[in-house]
């Protein structure tokens, strides 16, 4: 199912398409947000200009994406980890039981 939407972020409309419902629902919804983040930055600092604004905010972004980058490689690791821990007890128990 491609559909073709509009979204609107700090005034300018774009023309999207999307394949699934689930998608534009995402898509929605970052809109909303990030038009939320720019009102809070403008209420914030309001001599600032929208690109410096949308500046600041990308650079949240990136960090945030970064960081949950690490954790996700963290977290996988993990896994390894005790996979293989839980194989090593595996093992023993079926070396044990013969």
């Amino acid at each position: 199912m491609e559909q073709s939407i509009k979204i609107k972020i700090a005034g300018y409309t774009f023309p999207l398409k999307v394949t699934s419902q689930e998608q534009e629902e995402n898509i929605r919804k970052s809109a909303l947000e990030i038009n939320r983040q720019i009102t809070a930055f403008q209420s914030k600092y309001p001599n600032k200009s929208l690109i410096e604004i949308l500046s600041i905010m990308s650079l949240n972004v990136c960090v945030t994406n970064l960081s949950l980058a690490k954790q996700v490689k963290e977290m996988k690791d993990a896994e390894e980890s005790l996979a293989k821990e839980l194989n090593g007890y595996l093992e023993n128990i079926d070396k044990n039981s013969r």
